[in-house]
């Protein structure tokens, strides 16, 4: 089964510049990062997964975060299960702004993605959470 972890972060302003692109290879390289101004990309390919996002502002706010250790994998698992849970309900409630819930986020809580993934796409609720005042707890 592919699983697609996509995340499209609330688009407010495309890059198009490349200037500040580096790529990050894992060791066995199934993994790799790219950071492109304020996109992130990670994909492994054994996994058939990927997590993308586009904030303006997410990496320098990411580098004011505990370090990824910080919190165990479990521990981020759990909270991005109920980030993920609250985030796709507002996709489909149409009270919720359109522009600040794009698109639904396909997360199996059965498949390990692994501290990287947990810990970028928990960072990125919490940035989302206060960026944009949301709470979703």
């Amino acid at each position: 089964m592919k699983i697609l972890l996509t995340l499209f972060g609330l688009t407010l302003a495309f890059y198009g510049c490349e200037s500040g692109k580096s790529t990050i290879e894992g060791a066995n390289n199934t993994e790799s990062q790219t950071i492109k101004n304020d996109t992130i990309h990670i994909a492994n390919e054994e996994l058939e997964y990927e997590i993308i996002i586009i904030e303006p502002g997410f990496n320098a706010w990411l580098m004011s975060q505990p370090p990824r250790n910080f919190n165990g994998v479990i521990y981020l698992e759990s909270k991005n299960r109920r980030y993920v849970y609250e985030y796709n309900r507002r996709v489909q409630d149409i009270k919720y702004n359109r522009r600040l819930y794009t698109q639904e986020i396909d997360y199996d809580s059965t498949i390990h993605y692994g501290l990287e993934v947990n810990y970028l796409l928990f960072n990125y609720f919490k940035y989302f959470e206060k960026q944009y005042k949301q709470n979703l707890k």
